[in-house]
């Protein structure tokens, strides 16, 4: 089939990669042109394990190209997705200026019949506006489909090719048929193709984010919990992640969410909710305990240097809001940083893939280490905000002879607490016993 998609960004790139993969001749667009160069010359703008094999597999093919002419990427395809960003405005509510104008440039373009599918996250309803924009502006037959998105970073290219479900909003026969054919074959292996109504389709991703969302807030305040009436919440967790009902994933606990997707998404439904007169009360206290959660280890630090970071300098492992991406989009790391240079205190940062985009943020205002080793020299103590796999097994004896103190402040839990123990180290983790040698 012959697809275009309007956006190279993260889900953008993702999408139009993964379809050419399966035969299809996929023709991405973006207005930034020299992005749109660096793709033509290979260039894999984003970092996300196993992009890069598909991506220049399937430009040698000749089946993946990259253009900033709308008019020449729409043209011929059968279907257009668009996968543009939906940022919060300033009430919270999703952005759909991108979208719209989108719409609005395509609809102009269009000669024969188009199935144009949201990609992107959008609140309830949007189907009909693009729907609108398209009437307003052509009288050419086109279908306007809902089909979000449910890729986690870092994990992007396997939840494309082997999907758990794929969403699909239509009450168009027409549109069924060929998104029916897209995505056949990523769905062999028996995972079912859901087609449901528009609205149905767009509240389903907000739905499904914000739910995660709430699973993890709510193990992150049994583990604030646990740490004042000294229970072990790995205990806790495993007790209740062995229910078939609750299920194991999302219940590790640690210093909040991040990342492009759950923040914005959850406060996205808010508001959506507010807009209909409905006060959506769990997904308020959901924001407010991740947005205090995510500095919960500097309150560790305030307590143990008794309320004096002044002149103390840390190390800290992890920038990215999770690992095997660099993603640094709401980190609990950039909120980290923010207060400890509030309190007086320097940085010295490392992760294996977010410094540059945390370079650009936050500028010389903390060190960047070219090594998680080098980032110890000097510290007062050790802060961990990414679960990054490196980080797992260091090497403690190199650590002893760099750290000024032996002290960890652990926010993902790594590291086991008789270890810690046996190696001598003040370990402080989350929701479990403080280690106190």
């Amino acid at each position: 089939m012959k697809i275009a998609v309007i956006g190279t960004g993260y889900v953008g790139l993702v999408t139009g990669t993964c379809l050419s993969e399966t035969g299809n001749n996929v023709i991405c667009v973006d207005i930034n042109e020299a992005k749109v160069k660096k793709m033509q010359a290979g260039e894999v703008p984003i970092y996300e394990p196993g992009l890069d094999v598909l991506f220049h597999r399937n430009i040698a093919q000749g089946r993946l190209t990259f253009t900033t002419d709308l008019a020449h990427a729409v043209k011929d395809a059968q279907i257009i997705f668009m996968a543009l960003p939906t940022p919060p405005g300033g009430d919270g509510a999703a952005d759909l200026s991108y979208i719209l104008g989108a719409a609005k440039d395509i609809s102009k373009l269009v000669t024969n019949y188009k199935v144009i599918v949201n990609k992107s996250t959008v609140p309830v309803g949007t189907a009909d506006k693009v729907q609108a924009v398209f009437a307003e502006n052509t009288d050419v037959e086109i279908d306007v489909v809902s089909n979000p998105e449910f890729l986690r970073e870092g994990v992007a290219v396997e939840d494309f090719m082997k999907p758990d479900r794929v969403v699909i909003g239509t009450r168009s026969e027409k549109a069924q048929k060929l998104m029916n054919e897209l995505y056949g074959p990523y769905v062999r292996q028996g995972n079912p193709i859901l087609f449901m109504d528009e609205r149905s389709s767009e509240l389903t991703k907000y739905a499904a984010n914000s739910f995660l969302a709430t699973k993890i807030t709510f193990m992150n305040e049994v583990a604030n919990l646990c740490e004042i009436v000294n229970a072990d919440v790995d205990a806790v967790r495993k007790g209740i992640g062995s229910d078939a009902r609750i299920g194991k994933r999302f219940l590790f606990p640690g210093i909040g969410y991040g990342g492009s997707c759950f923040p914005k998404d959850v406060q996205a439904l808010a508001k959506s909710a507010d807009e209909h007169n409905y006060d959506f009360q769990i997904l308020r206290s959901v924001m407010q305990v991740n947005e205090k959660q995510k500095t919960l280890l500097v309150d560790k630090l305030l307590k143990y240097y008794k309320g004096d970071l002044k002149g103390k300098h840390f190390a800290l492992w992890g920038l990215a809001f999770k690992p095997e991406t660099d993603d640094i989009r709401e980190a609990p790391s950039l909120y980290i940083i923010d207060e400890l240079l509030k309190h007086g205190a320097t940085v010295a940062a490392f992760d294996p893939e977010g410094m540059n985009n945390v370079k650009a943020l936050v500028g010389d205002k903390i060190k960047y280490a070219e090594t998680q080793y080098d980032a110890l020299i000097g510290a007062d103590a050790l802060l961990i905000a990414t679960e990054w796999s490196v980080f797992r097994n260091p090497d403690f004896e190199r650590m002893e002879e760099t750290l000024s103190n032996k002290v960890i402040f652990d926010g993902r839990n790594l590291y086991d607490l008789q270890k810690m123990i046996d190696l001598g180290y003040y370990y402080n983790s989350v929701g479990r016993k403080l280690i106190n040698n």
